[in-house]
């Protein structure tokens, strides 16, 4: 077990310090936009993303008084909370630091989003679903407990519905094939008192802002297109990847013929978990793996079918972060059962965990540099209302030599690009001015440009 708590120090100690070296801290456009909700509080004027996320920065702030050190230490109190949950609950300690050294937990803790926030809550609800699977929660506990995480997720992200779905048909399958499902009355409660909690938040969104998720806001999907319907398919695939999520933005024949490469090994991964449940299905609770897969499965179909109505993005590491995380669990759990040696797992784990990390950094800067020198320039912008990024134009190109090949490749990677970092800087240091997708503001001296700022 000692091993298990060094590995788990070593993640805290990487998810802590892991942003500082990225040029934007983990910061992208949906974290301003998160920010910019918070800094609104309580006036708010947009049900584009759930109040959930922003809420818990603004109470952060309050103690921090800056929008990236709020976030930072909202991430690493849920990092320090479920682990240190699972060590004294006796909860799976040694499956969940593994989940940590995983492709969906080291992103979504490393960016800001509210996606960390959300597989936190999730955690949560597991393990609630699980004791009540496992007959060891009373049930006034479980349906109180569980409607409430449930209807949370939901605040903190509105794909919690497909979380809900997931459950929902779960329930409908035990249902129909045994009508003297256990404990049936408790499930029912307990979807029913949560949808009521889902109903009245949708009810909020729509008096006060006349959408029930801000679907009015995001617009119609880009034009469908074989190659991105294709990417979208590579992703779902890649659900069942616990460690591997590469996934270039270019849709060139390397970077295509690549994401193939990965589709193929995550079949191989597919075909062996199926074959450790096959070996190992009188070890575990069935139950509890066929709810886990259930929710993954649903949530991923559902967030595609999602796709094809609104404008989203593709499906990649954060957006399937939920459905990655139940079906990693689950085959951590089952490998685990009448387990003689876990050197091999451990020793892969610990790897990846690595791996990411270097991965992550390949192009490392100093962020709090970044930071100081726009803090500096930001006060004379006060006046300013909207903040456009005028130097997409100007890019920043890396090359890569691949030694055994003696051939290098040319690759721009968007969170490197000047004038992103400038406007992931100066939407933290000031929420207020809000970032701009599109220069469509008429009156252009309300316009805060990235080519004002000067970043060295």
């Amino acid at each position: 077990m000692k091993k298990y708590i060094y590995l788990a120090v070593f993640v805290v100690v990487i998810y802590f310090f892991q942003s500082f070296f990225l040029a934007t801290g983990g910061i992208g456009a949906d974290s301003l936009s998160y920010f910019g909700i918070a800094a609104d509080f309580p006036k708010i004027e947009t049900n584009l993303f759930p109040l959930g996320f922003p809420a818990l920065i603004k109470m952060h702030h309050f103690i921090f008084q800056d929008y990236f050190w709020a976030s930072k230490f909202l991430h690493i109190s849920m990092v320090l909370g479920i682990l240190a949950f699972s060590y004294f609950k006796k909860f799976y300690f040694r499956e969940t630091v593994l989940l940590f050294t995983g492709k969906t937990l080291f992103f979504v803790f490393n960016i800001v989003s509210s996606e960390g926030t959300f597989v936190f809550l999730l955690y949560f609800l597991i393990y609630v679903l699980h004791q009540k699977l496992h007959d060891l929660i009373k049930p006034l506990k479980f349906v109180l407990l569980a409607s409430f995480l449930m209807i949370c997720l939901f605040a903190v992200r509105y794909s919690g519905i497909y979380i809900y779905l997931g459950i929902l048909v779960y329930f409908g399958f035990q249902f129909i094939r045994n009508r003297t499902f256990p404990d049936i009355m408790d499930w029912f409660q307990f979807l029913a008192l949560s949808g009521f909690g889902i109903g009245c938040y949708l009810a909020f969104n729509y008096f006060s802002f006349g959408s029930f998720t801000g679907e009015h806001l995001r617009g119609a999907p880009a034009q469908f297109y074989p190659i991105y319907i294709f990417r979208d398919l590579l992703g779902m695939v890649n659900v069942v990847d616990p460690f591997l999520g590469i996934k270039p933005a270019s849709n060139s024949f390397g970077s295509i013929a690549f994401q193939v490469l990965i589709m193929i090994i995550d079949v191989f991964i597919l075909k062996y978990l199926l074959t450790l449940y096959k070996r190992k299905r009188s070890l575990i609770n069935l139950n509890f793996h066929h709810l886990l897969w259930s929710i993954a499965v649903i949530y991923t179909l559902a967030l595609f079918v999602s796709g094809l109505f609104q404008q989203i993005e593709e499906m990649n590491v954060r957006m399937l972060a939920a459905a990655n995380f139940c079906l990693f669990f689950s085959f951590l759990l089952i490998y685990y059962a009448d387990l003689k040696s876990d050197k091999l797992i451990f020793r892969v784990g610990s790897f990846f965990l690595v791996f990411l990390t270097l991965y992550s950094l390949k192009i490392p800067e100093n962020y709090l540099r970044n930071k100081a020198q726009i803090a500096a320039q930001m006060p004379k912008f006060e006046a300013k209302k909207y903040l456009f990024d005028n130097e997409q134009a100007e890019k920043i190109t890396t090359t890569y030599e691949i030694p055994i090949l003696k051939k290098s490749y040319q690759y721009q990677h968007t969170n490197s690009q000047k004038g992103s970092i400038k406007q992931s800087v100066a939407g933290t240091v000031n929420p207020k001015i809000k970032w701009l997708k599109y220069d469509t503001i008429p009156e252009k001296s309300s316009v805060l440009y990235t080519s004002e700022l000067v970043l060295e």
